[in-house]
């Protein structure tokens, strides 16, 4: 592959990490700290206001397809570029809404940004750029920008004390133009374009089902986790405090879960040379499951429980990347992700209002239920996955 510019792997990978931190800050982690002071100040209801993400996520699955497309054929400093202005847009466009549908529709705008912005485009990114050689780099990535929430969330407060809600939203979009875009532009490598590559077909008709079949549990395996991943992310704390916990007790286990990420990244980063990424993929979905498990069954074992769970979904990042590129080689790498992408950003977008019907009906401890039953279905799929590529290679 040529590169007309191609800065040390560190310097891509800090770089990708503290954009992506920001990228991930003025979107998915903004409902969060913003929503409350915008129904305040408002009186739109709460679940539209929230709804907002939901619906930006459902257009990130829809264009991510055509976003891995596009890195496929031109790399992907332009596509990430182009999300960087996108989600400013977004951000501009919330900060002035008079009402509510402008909201609704400055959260769609968002949502092409994180199609082409997150974690699926910056993997597809690596991927385009370096080949068999970029699951190290992969790796490393999500271990930067597992500080997302720790960094975004105070920041997002920070702002929110001094300009208000819509001054935070232009603040963001202020980071996204003079900040991120910049290190798009100028920290990636730029490889050469070419035409949009598909993946090669298998010799034989039977290799190439096992390929597709292959793939389709990848895609399986990785969707579930996800929609599991975003009902947490969403409910975990009123899990906590409906079990008793006092909020500011709740919180600090919340907290907790950044630590656990790093922490199990750090070590598949030290230990990746010595196993397969399908093993990083078995390690993920049995330990959110061991973490599920002890959520609803044992509660005195909560401390282990979140340790648990924030691993998994900690060294699930890096799975995400890592296995597709690992199973399928780097050929048609970034239109895989593209492709991948996109069931699981529609699981995303609707799993926590599924949850949160359960949580009416059922209750905190049988919607727990379900997700730790839904949590051992992901391990054996993931074991699907780890027998059927054993059986192709």
């Amino acid at each position: 592959m040529s590169v007309g510019h191609s800065p040390p792997r560190a310097v891509v990978v800090g770089a990708l990490g503290v954009a992506q931190i920001m990228a991930w800050g003025s979107s998915y982690y903004l409902p969060a700290v913003l929503a409350p002071a915008v129904v305040a100040e408002t009186g739109w209801q709460l679940p539209w206001v929230v709804g907002g993400l939901s619906l930006g996520l459902v257009v990130a699955g829809l264009v991510s397809p055509r976003v891995g497309r596009l890195i496929e054929a031109r790399g992907g400093r332009p596509v990430l570029a182009a999300s960087a202005v996108l989600m400013a847009l977004g951000m501009l466009a919330l900060a002035a809404a008079p009402n509510l549908g402008l909201h609704i529709a400055a959260w769609l705008v968002i949502g092409l940004g994180m199609g082409g912005g997150l974690y699926d485009a910056a993997f597809a990114t690596l991927g385009r750029a370096y080949g068999e050689s970029a699951r190290g780099t992969i790796s490393a990535l999500t271990l930067v920008a597992g500080f997302a929430n720790t960094v975004a969330w105070p920041l997002s407060a920070f702002f929110l004390a001094r300009f208000g809600w819509r001054g935070t939203c232009v603040a963001w979009a202020v980071l996204d133009l003079l900040f991120v875009l910049p290190i798009y532009l100028v920290a990636l490598p730029r490889p050469a374009a070419r035409p949009p590559a598909p993946v090669a077909a298998p010799a034989a008709a039977g290799a190439a089902r096992e390929d597709r079949a292959l793939f389709v549990l990848v895609a399986a395996a990785g969707t579930l986790g996800q929609a599991i991943g975003a009902v947490l992310s969403v409910h975990l704390l009123g899990f906590l405090t409906a079990s008793g916990l006092a909020a500011a007790v709740a919180v600090g286990y919340g907290a907790a879960l950044g630590p656990s990420q790093v922490g199990a990244r750090l070590i598949e980063v030290l230990t990746a040379r010595r196993h397969h990424p399908v093993w990083t993929m078995q390690g993920w979905t049995v330990l959110v499951a061991v973490g599920l498990l002890l959520l609803w069954a044992w509660p005195a074992a909560l401390p282990v429980a979140i340790a648990c769970y924030g691993g998994g979904i900690g060294i699930g990042s890096i799975a995400r990347g890592t296995v597709p590129l690992a199973l399928f080689g780097p050929g048609g790498y970034a239109a895989r992700m593209g492709r991948l992408a996109l069931p699981s950003l529609l699981a995303q977008a609707v799993a926590p209002m599924l949850a949160a019907v359960l949580l009416a009906r059922i209750g905190v401890h049988g919607t727990l239920g379900v997700l730790a039953a839904a949590a051992l279905v992901d391990v054996v799929l993931s074991v699907a996955v780890l027998l059927v590529s054993r059986r192709s290679r």
